[in-house]
């Protein structure tokens, strides 16, 4: 098995994360660390990921979706001390980690899993996951500024990809739409209506291709439906 699958199937990293652990000299094979990408790990290796000895079947995989809170942080740690996602995850005794991130002053959905795999296929761009949001702005928003996001905006360099917008509600002062976008840029959503004049005074995710936050409570988490875990597997 390729050394990127066994991480990621050691519920470590997606396959990418890993190639990044391992050309970082974090990952070592029976003693002696590995750069090698294609490695391949042989029955009896022993493999050390920065320090800890990990296997790829020591966990069965799992699958659960947060609505995350208002100020925590979408790491494994921090370290300024801040409270991560996983604080949240109380009785989830494998080893999980947040897919994609979401800002500390964002809330909503955030899929927690220790398959890698799967990971990767919602994080990649070419599958097109679309994100859905909802954020309200300061501003009361024209159409025309909706019809900029709709087909892509200059954040910094990038020009980002055609949106999906609507303006659900709209007051003298503010806005709330909803937007959607299959890519996953830095702050991305907020960069957006700043470059049309806007700032985003709250923004939460509702949902994930499919799978979306339905009745789960801020703060609390449920385990992913087994269709859910199919869609996006096949996604």
């Amino acid at each position: 098995m390729r050394l990127n699958k066994y991480i990621a199937q050691a519920g470590i990293a997606s396959r990418r994360k890993a190639d990044e652990l391992i050309s970082a000299g974090k990952v070592k094979i029976n003693g002696a660390v590995c750069t090698a990408l294609g490695t391949e790990v042989e029955d009896g290796d022993v493999v050390v990921v920065n320090g800890r000895t990990i296997s790829a079947h020591e966990e069965k995989t799992v699958y659960y979706a947060l609505n995350k809170p208002l100020g925590y942080i979408t790491t494994t740690s921090d370290e300024k001390g801040r409270e991560t996602v996983l604080s949240l995850l109380t009785d989830v005794t494998q080893r999980v980690y947040p897919v994609g991130r979401l800002d500390a002053d964002t809330t909503g959905l955030l899929i927690l899993t220790n398959d890698g795999q799967l990971a990767n296929r919602i994080m990649h761009p070419r599958n097109e996951v679309w994100k859905t949001y909802e954020a309200e702005i300061n501003i009361a928003i024209s159409e025309e500024k909706i019809r900029k996001l709709r087909e892509g905006v200059d954040i910094g360099g990038y020009i980002t990809k055609p949106a999906k917008v609507k303006l659900l509600k709209q007051t003298q002062h503010a806005s709330l739409l909803e937007i959607s976008i299959c890519e996953g840029k830095n702050r991305q959503i907020r960069k957006m209506f700043k470059a049309v004049g806007a700032r985003v005074t709250a923004l939460e995710r509702k949902s994930i291709g499919e799978v979306a936050l339905g009745r789960t409570h801020v703060g609390t988490y449920r385990k992913l439906t087994q269709r859910e875990i199919d869609y996006l597997k096949n996604c």
